[in-house]
């Protein structure tokens, strides 16, 4: 695979207003990058799946997927590696960071499969493969209600609950998210050089278990005959 064939790199960290909806809603952060990484994201991985298939017509799925994750694998492996601000900020900017990693290789491992990374039943499944909820239906629901917050003003209002406070549950939810221990992560990002060290494992081995869930979820199904 060429270097053209890579997944697109312009939306490596959550757009702007991702940002500001999740800090108005950090109960529902979750939910509200799920949704914005398929209006985003799925689109850009479509167009990529049908170029490499056209680059590359003998390229299997399982090859195309496995060439997804080894990007993105290490995508998150930097992204530990590398500490954009210090303290609790940090740690958010981390595991947002993270969470959106991950939610573009699920979207580019569907597509590699044949799935529609735009579906809305993609974000749905980004939160069960992600373990915010563990089964369907309550991540539709909890999408439900993220997509009804998104549309009113209350969301857009100045909150009275202290920013630290609303970093501090956002900080968690995006980690439970990503998969990381959040304690952990959080209180890594105050130790000089813990935080390099943790983030670059912890972030590598959380998606790395997040894609074997995600090919096992997209992989069709072989039928196994019946014995005659």
């Amino acid at each position: 695979m060429t270097e053209e064939d890579e997944p697109e790199s312009s939306t490596v960290v959550p757009p702007g207003g991702l940002w500001a909806r999740m800090k108005a809603d950090p109960q529902y952060a979750p939910e509200h990058l799920a949704l914005e990484a398929v209006r985003r994201i799925g689109p850009q991985a479509r167009a990529w799946a049908e170029r490499t298939r056209a680059r590359h017509p003998r390229m299997s799925p399982e090859a195309m997927a496995e060439a997804a994750i080894r990007r993105f694998v290490n995508h998150a492996r930097v992204s530990g590696a590398v500490s954009g601000a210090a303290g609790l900020p940090g740690a958010v900017i981390d595991m947002g960071v993270l969470a959106w990693t991950q939610a573009r290789m699920v979207l580019y491992v569907a597509a590699a499969y044949g799935a529609d990374p735009e579906h809305p039943d993609r974000a749905t499944d980004l939160l069960v493969l992600q373990r915010v909820h563990k089964i369907a239906e309550t991540a539709r629901l909890a999408l439900g209600v993220a997509a009804g917050r998104e549309r009113i003003d209350a969301l857009r209002s100045r909150s009275d609950t202290p920013l630290a406070r609303v970093m501090l549950r956002l900080g968690f939810k995006l980690a439970q998210m990503a998969g990381v221990r959040a304690a952990k992560r959080l209180v890594a990002k105050a130790v000089p050089g813990a935080a390099v060290v943790l983030g670059t494992w912890a972030n590598s081995s959380a998606t790395s278990s997040l894609a074997a869930r995600s090919q096992e979820l997209y992989r069709p199904r072989t039928t196994v005959p019946a014995p005659r």
